[in-house]
């Protein structure tokens, strides 16, 4: 009782989602020793459900991954797998039993009727009922420190990720830009998403509301926030499941794409912007939003690449908004004008 006491105490004390994964692998092992032990996050979409092997222990010992950023190399669909699949649809503890005798059970941690957590151990078949309830309230407890990881990282309005979360999650993928480009120079280095290409990175944007102040003012900021909360849904059933989406503030959201090529980046955008001007959203009717993008350069500031996000939403203001823009492509065809930066270089593209 006192080394689980203490594990929970562990586990209490960590702050990020990578973190409390490494801190539960290392409780597991240490109470159950499991022969085999996987904690996958999962990915609901509207046509499958991805899982992402984030940490766990296996036959070449423990592992852990950055459980913000899912690598596509170790992600499946949850159709792959049978047992967690079953789960999925189940939503309660599955068993299996292994040829050698071994049990393989697999917990989910749910939240909103959607498993967020399948946590997957493969067990001695000495496992007592003891131990079945101890490791079950373990996974519980699992689930709502989570919970209140979530509560703090998230927009109470909207549900998606919070600014100060954004802030967070922007230098690391500042960092990965900077791994791109390493790795872009390794002929065999593995890539990232499939179909990606030599110019594949990761990407900012900037997403507005167009006209958000006359929907306040014609309908009252109870419409308005039924507004943002709507728009949340639609972007969310826009994008991939390993892109970032956030409310930056007010009627301003922003994606993290994962590394892709420009004209991927650009597709995914439009298909944003028009699935908006498509919903119909309650008493407004149709509303729009503007967009603008760029890529991360691997020794961007934070401020570098929002600046050049926002000139890019700035123009396709100035075109007559409901539209798409590419930093990028603006400097290319001489649209807008690059800018000296601090480092004494033009930025171009």
């Amino acid at each position: 009782m006192l080394e689980l006491i203490s594990h929970v105490v562990k586990i209490s004390a960590r702050r990020d989602r990578t973190e409390i994964n490494s801190a539960m692998v290392d409780t597991l092992i240490s109470l159950f020793n499991p022969q085999k032990l996987t904690i996958y996050r999962c990915y609901a979409g509207r046509k499958r459900t991805v899982v992402f092997a984030c940490a766990g222990y296996g036959p070449h010992g423990q592992f852990l991954r950055n459980a913000y950023l899912p690598e596509h190399s170790h992600c499946q669909n949850i159709e792959q797998d049978p047992l967690l699949q079953r789960c999925r649809r189940e939503m309660s503890a599955v068993l299996d039993v292994m040829d050698d005798g071994a049990h393989r059970v697999v917990f989910p941690v749910v939240r909103l009727d959607e498993p967020i957590y399948l946590i997957d151990l493969t067990l001695s078949d000495e496992f007592s009922a003891d131990q079945r309830v101890a490791l079950m309230g373990l996974i519980e407890y699992f689930g709502n420190h989570i919970a209140l990881l979530d509560y703090g990282e998230a927009d109470t309005l909207t549900g998606l990720a919070n600014r100060k979360t954004f802030d967070k999650h922007l230098f690391e993928l500042l960092g990965q830009a900077a791994t791109d480009e390493l790795l872009g120079g390794l002929s065999n280095a593995p890539k990232r998403r499939r179909g990606s290409t030599s110019n594949s990175s990761h990407w900012l944007a900037v997403c507005d509301i167009d006209h958000f102040k006359q929907v306040n003012d014609n309908f009252g900021h109870l419409i308005g926030d039924e507004v943002l909360i709507m728009l949340s849904h639609v972007m969310r059933q826009s994008f991939r499941f390993d892109d970032q989406l956030f409310r930056f503030g007010g009627e301003e959201f922003v994606a993290l794409l994962q590394p892709t090529d420009p004209e991927s980046a650009s597709a995914t955008l439009e298909r944003f912007r028009a699935n908006v001007e498509s919903q119909i959203f309650s008493r407004v009717g149709h509303v729009t939003i503007s967009i603008g993008f760029s890529h991360l350069l691997p020794h961007d500031t934070p401020a570098d690449v929002i600046d050049r996000a926002d000139e890019a939403l700035y123009y396709a203001k100035r075109q007559g908004r409901n539209r798409v823009e590419c930093y990028e492509n603006l400097i290319a065809t001489g649209k807008l004008a690059a800018k000296e930066i601090a480092r004494g270089e033009v930025e171009l593209f």
